[in-house]
């Protein structure tokens, strides 16, 4: 089965060369099938050109000329890819390689539609975190199951994992361009009953963070009524 891999990117030109030469090396060691996707969100340091030099086999660079945000890079990734699992990471590798071929082989079954990454059920996956962010990121998540219903631990996680039907189906629906686009997803995936399937994962780089806790999760909240009402509405 062949795997797609879609790295959203913007403005990442300090780690961008290390991470697709680490992602080149290491799918072609685990994978007979591959593809990797760059999707460049409008970056203005170069991280496009960086890639595209590098000529590395099976590696698409795409993207659009202005920043329209990380959902908008995700969907046109996994729009664009063909492959049968299709798998989106962060640019800095923040869950590692190893994630990958775990995802891969957990959905290699076919009984999985959607694998999301979760680090609320790793015990060390915040150990580098300060206390109130991961006392924010533990509020968020049950604010988001109290105003969504979803039975999922970390709907936030920056790695999840599709079948190629699902992606196709799920991303081809969802509009939200920002960074609650995860939450359109996993909405959509509920509502096509989907099987979801968790797994725990740890965060192994760790850079940092530009999440304001407060107004983020504020804007979360309004984004998760608008995205309610928006599928709501839709037949």
């Amino acid at each position: 089965m062949k795997i797609s891999l879609i790295i959203p990117m913007y403005n990442e030109n300090a780690v961008i060369e290390q991470t697709a030469n680490r992602l080149s090396s290491y799918m072609s060691e685990c994978f007979d099938e591959y593809e990797i996707i760059f999707f460049d969100d409008g970056s203005t340091d170069g991280s496009r050109r960086t890639v595209e030099n590098m000529s590395l086999a099976n590696v698409k660079v795409m993207g659009s000329t202005r920043n329209l945000g990380k959902g908008y890079a995700v969907r046109q990734g996994m729009l664009s890819a063909d492959g049968d699992i299709r798998i989106f990471t962060d640019a800095d590798l923040a869950y590692g390689t190893q994630v990958i071929e775990r995802a891969y082989e957990a959905m290699c079954d076919g009984q999985t539609d959607v694998l999301i990454g979760s680090r609320n059920l790793s015990k060390d996956a915040y150990a580098e975190y300060t206390f109130i962010r991961r006392m924010m990121s533990k509020m968020y998540v049950r604010l988001v199951r109290a105003f969504t219903r979803l039975d999922t631990s970390d709907c936030q996680c920056g790695f999840k994992a599709f079948s190629a039907q699902s992606a196709q189906e799920i991303f081809s629906a969802c509009t939200t361009d920002g960074f609650s686009f995860d939450l359109e997803v996993l909405l959509r995936a509920k509502k096509a009953q989907k099987r979801i399937v968790e797994m725990p994962v740890s965060i192994i780089e760790h850079k940092k963070s530009s999440v304001k806790p407060m107004r983020d999760t504020l804007e979360m909240l309004f984004e998760i009524r608008r995205i309610k009402k928006k599928i709501q509405r839709e037949k």
